[in-house]
């Protein structure tokens, strides 16, 4: 069974259509990166999800029910749910917040403190958070998410206000749960930061599904080239390969097509010269911009 359906799924507010007939089926121990500019129906996804709100039309499956029926108040704690702006209680603790919230979900207070030392807050679990950095409460809201060990973890940029080294230790956590059978879906703008921890990217625009698949499956759809920079004295190229090369004084960039990338790559590590040579394939903030200008595109002609 599929942790996640959604069947023809669209969402209209006062005629204005925020989703059109989404399909996402998703299994348990995936992580989904959900992407897509504002207003391209995102937050409106995650809220079907959660029960938040109901469909126009179509259905919403999650563990096999409907989330928006009283029944399914159940489910509701094997959800994780972590917002972008989290905001939190300030005159209270993060220790104090984190019992609260585990009482409200109906489960047991006795992790918190472990949670806090997981999310790297054990120092300041017993801070008012008026006294916490944006940082802060984003990892104080992650522990939040975490709390009773959910099934369905669903995160909207959840590393806002994170340096470096705690993004990567939110990673590491989230690769952690997937591991335990968790199953994440991740929204997020900074792509390259996502790109090699989720296991399928699905792209949103206008309420539309543009593109969803593997990263590996994305660059096949969109069929953007494999770029090649080259250094190195007197480099000659074959012809059939300088007929697409762009040369500057510094170096040399040739495109290919991501089927030829090995064959390729064997006839220049052949050239004389060559002193280096960096391969680059297009990467989940390339496919993402081509999937958004291709739809751009295509309403441009439709309305011209």
């Amino acid at each position: 069974m599929n942790i996640v359906e959604l069947q023809q799924v669209e969402k209209r507010y006062q005629g204005v259509s925020a989703l059109k007939q989404l399909n996402l089926s998703l299994p348990q121990g995936e992580v989904l990166g959900l992407f897509g500019h504002n207003g391209a129906g995102k937050t409106t996804t995650i809220k079907l999800i959660l029960g938040l709100i109901g469909a126009s039309s179509g259905q919403v499956r999650v563990f096999g029910e409907d989330p928006t029926q009283s029944e399914a108040r159940n489910l509701r704690r094997k959800l994780g749910f972590l917002q972008e702006n989290v905001s939190f209680y300030d005159q209270l603790t993060g220790l104090e917040v984190l019992r609260y919230f585990a009482r409200l979900k109906g489960v047991s207070t006795k992790g918190c403190l472990g949670l806090l030392e997981q999310v790297g807050l054990e120092q300041a679990a017993k801070r008012r958070v008026k006294t916490y950095s944006k940082g802060m409460r984003q990892r104080l809201g992650l522990a939040q998410a975490l709390l009773g060990e959910p099934k369905l973890l669903l995160l909207d940029e959840p590393t806002v206000g994170l340096d470096p080294i705690a993004t990567q230790d939110f990673y590491r956590r989230i690769e952690q749960l997937k591991n335990q059978g968790c199953t994440v879906i991740l929204c997020s703008h900074v792509l390259p930061g996502v790109e090699k921890y989720i296991d399928r990217a699905l792209i949103l625009g206008q309420g539309e599904l543009l593109a969803s698949g593997s990263l590996n499956d994305l660059r096949q759809q969109a069929d953007l080239p494999a770029t090649f920079h080259l250094q190195g004295n007197n480099l000659q190229l074959p012809d059939h390969l300088a007929a697409n090369a762009v040369v500057d004084q510094k170096q040399i960039q040739l495109n290919v097509a991501l089927t030829e990338k090995m064959s390729t790559m064997q006839q220049l590590m052949s050239l004389s010269g060559l002193e280096n040579l960096d391969v680059h394939l297009p990467s989940l903030e390339d496919l993402y911009t081509h999937f958004i200008a291709s739809q751009g595109a295509i309403k441009q002609e439709a309305n011209s």
